[in-house]
């Protein structure tokens, strides 16, 4: 099995000698727009294609409002703030993501609570949520109060892995019908719907990450997507140093955040988004072709998307029979120049996290043991 999905690969991708997981694709006007920038001589937070690329998300998205911030940590760390969660609130999240989920609920000294995931999404399980909360919290003064720890409850953020939408219908009846904000950790989900709706639009907030291996990327750069006009204005407000706007005053009236996206990064933006509908069509012809390849072997699953949802592929994943027949693989695909790596291991294992409550984490624990990511870039 390793040496016929090595050539696969090798012939998928041209035969290259070295073949990265998800290196970006840079096939339009980047340098154009980039030296234009430098041109203008506005590098920073003050600039047109910032505000070309906050426009170009909203109508991809179909969101009403987007708000550019300097990466997808730093949007939901604004998000979170937004939704009202405080130090020594609790946000409930799943185990199986990557740390920037938990690490933004920790800058606020909010503490993370793990609920498991479903196999068939790699998110949040609507099931396993819906039993925590029936069971293990209770409703007062309006707030969803936990019992075990008798902290606020004050919101819930799915991720959707690998750019698989979570079951966001069950997921945000969830969370309104226990008075918790739902904010969409869309980080990896750019170009991802479900029910024929675009990932992040469901709750209050929505976030996006343009990392530099995501599936469009500023280098840097993430991006909170909302409805609400409110929200918006003060997102924008708060990533902008909290300053009051003005020709030439700095006048600042409370602690902001230093989160702009710069007009550089966003001229690149610009550009890769010109290329998103070609990349994403790029992806799912990959993709299938990889399940049809893995579909004839029996110690393989590939992961493909949800019922009722279309999926970005942001990065493909297959599952393996066990833990020992993963590492053979990542062995065996490593040192043959094909870059492959497990799953995030769960947020609950590391240390800073370990003391965190968590329900019954079956679903995560099994995936960590046998989910690999394989090769996924534009070929």
């Amino acid at each position: 099995m390793f040496k016929e999905t090595i050539d696969f690969v090798r012939g998928l991708y041209d035969h290259k000698e070295f073949i990265p997981l998800h290196e970006p694709y840079f096939n339009g006007k980047e340098k154009d727009y980039l030296i234009d920038c430098i041109d203008s001589t506005f590098v920073s937070s003050v600039g047109k294609y910032v505000d070309r690329f906050e426009q170009m998300i909203v109508e991809f998205t179909g969101a009403k409002y987007a708000v550019a911030t300097v990466n997808g940590t730093a949007a939901l760390h604004i998000a979170l703030l937004l939704s009202g969660v405080k130090k020594e609130d609790e946000v409930i999240t799943q185990p199986l993501t990557f740390v920037a989920t938990c690490n933004a609920i920790s800058y606020i000294g909010a503490r993370p609570l793990f609920i498991d995931v479903d196999r068939e999404t790699l998110s949040l399980s609507p099931e396993k949520l819906e039993d925590f909360l029936v069971n293990h919290t209770l409703q007062q003064d309006g707030f969803c109060k936990n019992k075990v720890s008798g902290r606020t409850i004050k919101a819930v953020v799915p991720m959707h892995t690998f750019g698989h939408p979570a079951k966001l219908k069950e997921l945000s009846e969830l969370a309104s019908n226990h008075n918790i904000a739902l904010i969409e950790d869309a980080a990896e989900s750019l170009g991802s719907y479900y029910k024929k709706k675009h990932t992040g639009l469901f709750g209050a907030m929505g976030t996006l990450s343009f990392n530099g291996n995501k599936t469009i990327t500023t280098g840097g750069g993430g991006m909170i997507i909302t409805n609400d006009e409110n929200i918006a204005k003060r997102a924008k407000y708060l990533t902008t140093t909290a300053k009051v706007p003005h020709k030439w005053e700095f006048y600042h009236d409370e602690v902001g955040f230093n989160y702009r996206l710069p007009n550089l990064n966003a001229a690149l933006g610009c550009a890769q988004m010109e290329l998103l509908p070609k990349i994403l069509g790029n992806k799912r012809s990959t993709a299938l072709m990889y399940q049809e390849f893995f579909c004839q072997m029996d110690e393989v699953e590939f992961i493909a998307e949800p019922s009722e949802c279309d999926s970005n592929y942001w990065l493909n994943a297959i599952v393996l029979k066990n833990r020992e027949i993963r590492d053979s693989f990542l062995e065996a695909t490593n040192r043959s120049g094909i870059m492959t790596r497990p799953i995030w291991k769960l947020m609950n294992h590391l240390p800073m996290f370990r003391n965190s409550q968590s329900g019954d984490l079956e679903n995560s624990e099994w995936l960590e043991q046998r989910v690999v990511n394989i090769p996924s870039s534009v070929r």
